[in-house]
């Protein structure tokens, strides 16, 4: 049986060997027995702090077994995690990069790993896709040293994911260097990079790059798709100019494009929290034309437009035509009405609002009484308005 570190997971049958260090083998004499490996203390050098156990059998043409020694429960968790119908030679630089701590991953284990193995693209496709499905911190590693293989076959989709994946971390200096990097190995810049650009700017808050970068797809000669339309809108919102947003999506109304849902959302929650009634309710209908059907968010949206504008009246016929629609009320709804109510002083129509409710037995929750408390209090008639609800109530009754 061999104790060694985790950087030896990849050795096979052969015998052990490393640039550079001195080792020690001591065999026990016997045939197909296990060998122990000792490392010179001058030139120790170890992958990761953990030690793991290898089984190395001469009849095994692949890894040898990785048996479980040392593993911290999270590394337990990972490689449990480790798909069965992966093949061997990716198991073992899985368990391998698993077993890693950020200082010691080096480009040197994968190429050993390169040079041993002789993997295939879809060997790389297979890696990147679990230790992305890991959240490895060396996914990134892997994906861009697996770029400048052969083996790898890379296409400007590969670049492209990079590029998604450094835009969502805000690192724009690194997806700028893929960028370049995409255009010295001679790939075309196509639509989908640049729109991955345009996320990637409106993200981390450089609107104009992204406005300039949008220019470019334009530039291409190609009909723009909902997606290139929809990175930009989202920029516009960003930015706070959520009116040339609404101007993109007109654009792409008039060429028969529909934007998702989440465009149509994040537009009408930009004017809400403005208290633009009138833009929230100009994107509301857009939405419903567009065949999106509403749902209490998006109606809980339009309300807080009119609850911030101070149009309660507004607020109260959007609560209605939501429950026509069958669209059941929300706490929040009841709560954006009742607080429309409150910046206008409008104690008798919420007390009036609150009856109707009761009548269609929808209950008051936490939210929505946080309003009515912090209301009542401000006014200090909490005892006289419990008596007025009793009044009210009894009123409707009869």
């Amino acid at each position: 049986m061999g104790f060694y570190s985790c950087n030896a997971v990849l050795n096979s049958a052969l015998p052990f060997v490393s640039s550079g260090s001195h080792h020690k083998l001591y065999f026990s004499g016997r045939r197909r027995s296990p060998f122990f490996v000792e490392e010179s203390p001058r030139r120790r050098r170890f992958c990761c702090k953990c030690t793991t156990t290898m089984v190395v059998d001469k009849e095994e043409k692949g890894p040898g077994r990785f048996n479980r020694v040392g593993l911290t429960e999270e590394q337990e968790e990972a490689i449990s995690r480790i798909p069965i119908k992966m093949s061997k030679r990716c198991q073992a630089l899985m368990k391998q990069i698993i077993c890693c701590e950020k200082g010691s991953f080096s480009d040197d284990m994968l190429g050993d790993w390169v040079r041993r193995m002789k993997p295939i693209r879809a060997d790389w496709l297979s890696l990147l896709k679990e230790l992305n499905n890991l959240d490895s911190p060396f996914y990134i590693k892997v994906a861009e040293f697996s770029l400048l293989e052969d083996s790898f076959e890379a296409n400007p989709r590969d670049y492209t994911k990079i590029i998604h994946y450094y835009g969502k971390l805000n690192q724009i200096q690194e997806a700028e260097k893929t960028l370049v990097a995409m255009k010295n190995r001679g790939f075309l810049i196509d639509q989908v990079t640049l729109t991955a650009m345009v996320q990637s700017y409106s993200k981390a808050g450089y609107h104009l790059l992204a406005e300039e970068t949008f220019n470019d797809i334009k530039l291409l000669g190609e009909p723009l798709d909902y997606r290139s339309y929809g990175s930009m809108i989202m920029a516009y919102i960003r930015a706070g100019t959520p009116e040339k947003g609404e101007a993109l999506l007109r654009e792409m109304d008039s060429q028969d494009i529909c934007a998702g849902r989440e465009v149509y959302k994040a537009l009408l929650r930009s004017y809400s929290m403005a208290g633009d009634s009138q833009g929230s309710k100009r994107v509301f209908d857009a939405l419903q034309i567009a065949g999106i059907t509403p749902d209490a968010k998006l109606c809980g949206l339009l309300i807080n437009a009119y609850s911030v504008s101070g149009q309660s009246q507004n607020a109260r016929l959007a609560f209605e035509n939501m429950r026509k629609a069958g669209i059941k009320a929300t706490d929040k709804c009841v709560a954006l009405v009742l607080s429309a109510y409150e910046m206008e002083e409008k104690l008798n129509e919420a007390l009036g609002f609150l009856v109707e409710l009761e009548k269609d037995s929808i209950m008051v929750g936490k939210e929505a009484s946080a309003v009515l408390a912090r209301w009542f209090k401000k006014l200090g008639v909490v005892e006289e308005v419990e008596l007025l609800l009793r009044e009210f109530s009894s009123n409707q009754t009869l």
